[in-house]
């Protein structure tokens, strides 16, 4: 599904990813974990097209296409989805306006028509549900004065009525309580399918106790220097990275 060989980027001109390689195949779920600095949140905005990024090297192919080479919006319609670290507030655009017209920019990608109002409106306010948010917030700007947990679950809100291809989680468990954090992964773990792939970028174990990945990598230095699974992230909590040192440099 997503196959990345020797990705270098810059950020205002400062070498950020160093000749990252990274292999998802559908069905999979891949925790990245690594240091402050090292370069997580940064492969997340390269592959979902954020402005300000620049490729100097390397290559990103997601499903069959070269990513690299598609604007953002072809990105998303392809079934690329990324969840923010800190979500944007949108005022005046209401969140159901919001997800309607993203769920019908990727339908009419598929060549079907536009869902109709009643019938979304139906799936939207089922799926606040599960999020646990009030269905309320579906008349409010995006993201307009919500909480941090708030904004996380309306992410996650986002991710389940548009089923991508690709969920790219950027530390969504950041700042979340246990409850919420438990919210995030029911959703989540729900969405889990053959079909399907999730690339989460973590700090923390805990969210890996409610997510089990099927591998767990360690970014350092713009690169991944290790690669195993669950137990990994279970070694990186008992002793942090400092034990990596030699592998980065």
């Amino acid at each position: 599904m997503l196959e990345i060989e020797n990705l270098h980027a810059s950020v205002d001109g400062t070498d950020i990813l160093k000749g990252l390689n990274l292999s998802v195949k559908a069905g999979e779920v891949h925790a990245i974990m690594g240091p402050n600095g090292s370069g997580k949140s940064t492969l997340g905005h390269v592959l979902a097209g954020r402005p300000g990024y620049t490729v100097t090297a390397g290559s990103v192919n997601f499903l069959g296409q070269d990513l690299l080479a598609l604007e953002t919006e072809e990105r998303a319609r392809l079934g690329l989805f990324l969840a923010f670290q800190y979500p944007v507030e949108i005022p005046g655009v209401s969140n159901m306006e919001f997800m309607k017209a993203a769920v019908d920019a990727q339908r009419e990608q598929r060549g079907e028509k536009p869902v109709d109002a009643v019938t979304f409106m139906k799936s939207a306010r089922e799926t606040c549900k599960a999020v646990d948010l009030d269905p309320g917030f579906l008349k409010r700007g995006v993201n307009e004065g919500f909480s941090g947990g708030e904004k996380k679950r309306n992410e996650l809100l986002q991710m389940m009525m548009l089923q991508p291809r690709l969920g790219i989680l950027d530390e969504t468990d950041s700042g979340l309580d246990i409850d919420a954090l438990q919210v995030v992964a029911r959703g989540v773990n729900s969405m889990r399918s053959p079909e399907r792939a999730f690339v989460m970028v973590t700090h923390y174990q805990r969210l890996l106790d409610f997510i089990e990945p099927d591998f767990v990598h360690v970014l350092a230095g713009g690169r991944i220097v290790r690669s195993g699974d669950k137990s990994l992230a279970l070694e990186l909590e008992a002793r942090g990275y400092a034990w990596l040192e030699d592998e980065v440099a």
